[in-house]
Parts: structure tokens; sequence; C-alpha cells
């Protein structure tokens, strides 16, 4: 698998009110994609192709479902972040079509017509149920977990909402950041913390060390049987510092620390954190580690 070095981009000025639009384009454009290897070394696994029927729960702006329809697989996507779901549309063309009535008309194979391949929900995984489709065999969480105080409290009650849309022996995917000593991000994602205590509340979001047994918890909560790990490379690569931070920033992971201390001291103290990490020629490259849990529904 190749890293992705995200490339120069004209991004909104620093510092300035940054409205959802430009956000989710950003996200797309700078973040999204450091976690390529990751949907591909999952579903090079598993044999994503033309038996899959996946649906991605946080879907965002659709990378990891694009990756898996080109694969064959039949794909739906679930978020509440509308900007980022009509990013998902426009990538996946005419096969992404928004939800209307939830009911599909059957064909040979039991799914719509071909160009039907991809469906994008907003809402909450429940909102992904149709009538006339069979139910999902792959269900995916592509949203790192066991990197913020709490991040993990809202995966168990959306596994338990997307569950009974699939067939029983369903494989369910989990990520989560991997140890903080293979993640040189780590060290930056730190000034989260920092910044947004004392203000931030026990459990209110911000950066906290990964832990071993983060996904096994998680699936224990949701009644999976766990069936398989992997841990994957994916380097952080940015053309600048200033692409850096703002694709950092828009992870959530600094949200506390901006409400706490205010967008422009974060950046600046962000982007001192990685000066280490820049490179000769101006880019920035942190080799991270995260892991996935393959998991089957009981």
């Amino acid at each position: 698998m190749t890293p992705t070095l995200v490339r120069h981009h004209t991004y909104a000025a620093s510092s300035a009110p940054v409205d959802p639009g430009t956000r989710a384009r950003d996200w797309a454009a700078i973040q999204e994609r450091v976690l390529a290897p990751l949907h591909e070394a999952v579903f090079d696994r598993l044999e994503v192709g033309a038996g899959t029927r996946m649906l991605s729960l946080g879907c965002g702006s659709g990378l990891a479902l694009l990756a898996a329809a080109s694969r064959g697989a039949r794909v739906t996507g679930v978020d509440t972040d509308r900007e980022r779901l009509a990013l998902a549309r426009e990538r996946l063309g005419s096969a992404g079509r928004a939800e209307d009535s939830g009911t599909w008309a059957e064909d040979s194979g039991g799914w719509a017509r071909d160009t039907e391949r991809a469906r994008l929900v907003e809402g909450p995984p429940s909102a992904a149920a149709t009538t006339g489709a069979p139910p999902y065999n792959l269900l995916t969480a592509f949203h790192p977990i066991g990197c913020a105080a709490g991040d993990s409290e809202g995966l168990a009650p959306a596994l338990a909402e997307a569950v009974p849309l699939a067939v029983r022996g369903a494989t369910v995917v989990l990520t989560g950041w991997g140890p903080p000593e293979r993640c040189a991000t780590a060290p930056v994602l730190r000034v989260a913390a920092r910044l947004a205590e004392p203000a931030r509340p026990a459990r209110a979001g911000g950066w906290r060390p990964a832990l071993r047994d983060d996904l096994e918890e998680v699936a224990a909560r949701a009644g999976l049987k766990p069936d398989g790990s992997g841990r994957v490379s994916c380097p952080f690569g940015y053309a600048d510092v200033d692409s850096a931070v703002r694709g950092l920033l828009l992870t959530g992971l600094f949200d506390a620390a901006e409400r706490a201390a205010g967008r422009s001291r974060v950046e600046k103290e962000v982007a001192e954190a990685l000066l280490p990490h820049r490179r000769p020629d101006g880019t920035v490259w942190m080799p991270n580690v995260f892991r996935y849990l393959v998991c089957v529904t009981r």
C-alpha cells in the first residue's frame, strides 16, 4: 500500500470562522485520505467484492465507500453530517443517490437497479433500514476510537442499531488508534489535552493514550464476537505545516482545546509541535499505526 501525501491545496484563511461546507471539503481534501491504507487492508483481508453488502457507520465524505464500491460491493453509508454526505454523493456519482422512500424493488440478485449500488442516508444507523433489500453482511466503523476520552461511548449504541440490519454471523469491523509509542502523531495530540485543561470536565473529549483493549471493550458491550485483528501503517503526510494543522484540527480531537484556549492559540501550538516532523522540503511526515478488530454478529 502506498502512503498518501496530501498535496498543496488552498484552504480557508487560518483562524477565520469556518463554515460547515468548507470544513467538509477540507476534511475530504486533507485528512480523510490518510486512512486509505486502513480501508484497503481491511477490504483485502475480507475479500470485499461483488458479494459484499456493506453498511458504513459514520461514512463521512465516502472515501471507504468509494473503495468498496470499486471492488464491486453494494454499499450504504450513514452519517449525521449533511455536508460530508453531500461530498460523498458527488464522489459516488449517480450511484450515490439520497435515500427516499426506504423501499427497494428487488432484481434477480436481490438488489435494486445497478444505478443504486450505493446509498447515502442522513441520520442514525437505524435509518439505513430498507424494505425489499437483503440484509447487510459487512458493517464497518472506520472512524478510529481510542484517542479521546469517551470517544467509544457512542459506538456501542450505534452498533446496537446496526446489527439487526445484518445477517446473523455478519462481519463487523471496528478501528482504533495504535499504541502511542507507534504513533508519531501522539505528542502532537497531547497539545489538545494540555490546552483543554482545566476547562474540560472529565470525559468530555480531548486526547488520551490509546489502550490495548479499547476495541475489545466496545465489541463486548455490543455483543460481538472477536474474530481476528490487525495493524496497519497509516502515515500522516501533508504538503506543509499549515495543511497539517488544518487537517489535524478537523479530527475533532482539538475541539475542547479550541473552546478553552481559542483557535489561534491551538493552531500556534500545534504548528510548533509539528516542527520535529517537518522534512527539508517543507512537507510534514508522521508514521502512525492503526488497529482494526474483526468481529462477527451472534
